[in-house]
């Protein structure tokens, strides 16, 4: 009997969703932290806890038999804020899953704390590639897109077009330097010049000293490492400033879909930026975008639409293993590739950076919309080992 006995439990441990494998408390948890009413409010925002309360109502509301929960806060642009709410989520609430649309500095502070804590984070708004270099961690994806990602689409696309001369006007904090650090590599790996850059706070309405700064550089480009509202602002008033006209060209290196909508196709029509998902792209697109609209009234951004599919490949780990123990999920997430309407043969790598294709875009004329949401025309796909930073010159000691 003893032999039986010890027989069993071996088979059970090594099979998913037997004897050993449970869900913890009966309940599988999410948190979403996002900015609900600032400046990257319309990037992610209550937009994307929509897209994650979709994903659980699209999976039944329950995985294996345990009801499923979503939490969401918004943080209001504040680290200390995301910390607490994250805090006080895998503590009191037993929070198994973090999803976040916040910038690069509250997501570095939640990816240590998601190590500390060993709970699953999933970085879906936040771009910088510090994530999956120096502050990887085991329990850390980074989902929807990065700087890297946006440097080698964009920047290389603009200076390979004659665009060898940039000045920067970036957002003062982590993502902002991480953007203007991978777009100044690659100009200068195609034989370009960075003549200057100018930084600004978060949430900044004048722009006007900088724009002045870059049209008396001379630079043939003035890349905007910014996102959101601040880079709406800087575009419409670099239009005022005449920047254009003057034979300098903008380079928006992180735009929305809401972006364009918010500019509107006469401001920004020409624009040449970077994405890892449009909603008219293909027949899945457009079917599970239009979903979103008939909820939402706004059809989806790349962070959205990436929080939507990051969920559901999460609940699927869960349902396949039998059990949410993040060190389980995360192996077989890791295991396992994505293909779904946002990404196709979609890998996460050890370091936890998820590897798919993404997509040179460019905002489209007036005269060729032919609908509301009709505003971007995909110019080129951009595979995902060439999208994303090599693993040789990662420095993630996971990989």
């Amino acid at each position: 009997m003893k032999h039986l006995l010890t027989a069993s439990i071996m088979a059970a441990s090594a099979l998913p969703g037997l004897a050993l494998a449970q869900v913890s408390d009966d309940v599988v948890n999410i948190g979403v932290i996002v900015d609900k009413t600032g400046v990257y409010s319309t990037n992610g925002g209550p937009g994307a806890v929509k897209a994650v309360e979709m994903a659980v109502k699209d999976f039944g509301g329950k995985v294996n038999g345990k009801p499923i929960n979503v939490f969401s806060a918004d943080y209001q642009n504040k680290v200390d804020i995301a910390m607490s709410k994250a805090r006080e989520w895998i503590d009191r609430d037993k929070v198994d899953m973090i999803i976040e649309s916040t910038d690069s500095a509250a997501a570095i502070a939640m990816q240590r704390l998601g190590a500390e804590k060993k709970r699953i984070m999933i970085f879906a708004g936040s771009a910088t590639t510090a994530l999956t270099n120096k502050e990887c961690s085991p329990y850390g994806i980074h989902y929807v897109y990065d700087t890297y990602a946006l440097a080698t689409g964009t920047g290389r696309a603009i200076t390979k077009d004659g665009g060898d001369t940039w000045y920067f006007i970036t957002a003062d904090y982590a993502f902002g330097h991480s953007l203007e650090a991978d777009t100044a590599r690659v100009v200068q790996e195609l034989g370009g010049k960075v003549l200057g850059r100018s930084r600004h706070p978060l949430s900044d309405s004048d722009f006007s000293s900088y724009l002045i700064q870059a049209q008396a550089s001379k630079a043939k480009v003035v890349g905007l490492a910014n996102s959101g509202k601040d880079m709406q602002n800087s575009v419409r008033q670099a239009a005022e400033f005449g920047l254009t006209k003057g034979g300098q060209k903008l380079a928006t290196l992180l735009v929305f879909d809401a972006d364009i909508k918010g500019l509107g196709l006469p401001t920004a029509q020409g624009l040449l930026f970077t994405t890892g998902f449009y909603w008219d792209y293909n027949d899945e697109t457009r079917a599970w975008s239009k979903r979103f609209y008939a909820e939402n009234k706004f059809m989806p951004t790349m962070i959205q639409a990436g929080a939507y599919s990051a969920t559901m490949n999460y609940l699927k780990a869960i349902q396949a293993t039998g059990t949410d123990n993040p060190d389980t999920v995360m192996k077989k997430l890791k295991s396992t590739e994505i293909n779904d309407f946002f990404a196709k043969g979609g890998k996460i790598r050890a370091n936890g950076r998820m590897v798919h294709d993404m997509y040179l875009a460019e905002a489209k004329k007036p005269s060729e919309s032919k609908e509301d949401w009709d505003i971007i025309k995909i110019k080129q796909v951009i595979p995902g080992e060439q999208a994303y930073q090599p693993l040789s010159e990662n420095t993630c000691p996971l990989k």
